[in-house]
């Protein structure tokens, strides 16, 4: 049986523009420094081991790329320096990260355990991401889900 996703293009996949700028191991980590409250440059450098040339080039791509924002602050007695933020773009990424984290828990995660536990402020209990449809059912099977065309989906050219 031929599958009904070849009937449509993917020259436009918002799936694959998202990977385009988060696709790369160290931009993935240096959203789980900044989401965990590392926003500085040598912060992020030594605690990640990222090569100092790599991290300039995920950060100005996230910046470039609306995910995060430059914000100036200067120590006392040191030049100006810029911290990174998450703007609305990038905070909209926090279930992602989420997931990817329940995922790696799941199955790479070493025997004692995650390193990191994602817990909710109020009550203390452990966050996870869950997957619902409009009307509000549960989706917790791959094959509960149906792909179809969305309203920007072209007729892929022969």
């Amino acid at each position: 049986m031929r599958p009904v996703a070849l009937d449509w293009s993917v020259e436009n996949c918002t799936i694959a523009r998202a990977m385009a700028i988060l696709g790369e191991r160290w931009t993935v980590v240096v959203l789980r420094e900044v989401f965990n409250g590392v926003r500085r440059f040598d912060d992020m450098r030594v605690r990640t081991g990222i090569p100092r040339q790599v991290l300039t080039n995920r950060l100005a791509t996230l910046v470039e790329q609306g995910v995060l924002r430059r914000e100036p602050y200067r120590e006392p007695g040191a030049r100006a320096r810029h911290e990174y933020r998450l703007t609305p773009m990038g905070l909209d990424l926090w279930p992602v990260l989420v997931a990817v984290l329940d995922w790696g828990d799941r199955h790479l995660a070493d025997p004692e355990g995650s390193p990191l536990s994602v817990r909710h402020r109020d009550c203390d209990e452990p966050v996870r991401v869950q997957l619902r449809c409009a009307a509000g059912h549960e989706v917790t099977e791959p094959r509960d889900l149906v792909p179809r065309p969305g309203p920007g989906a072209r007729r892929r050219r022969e």
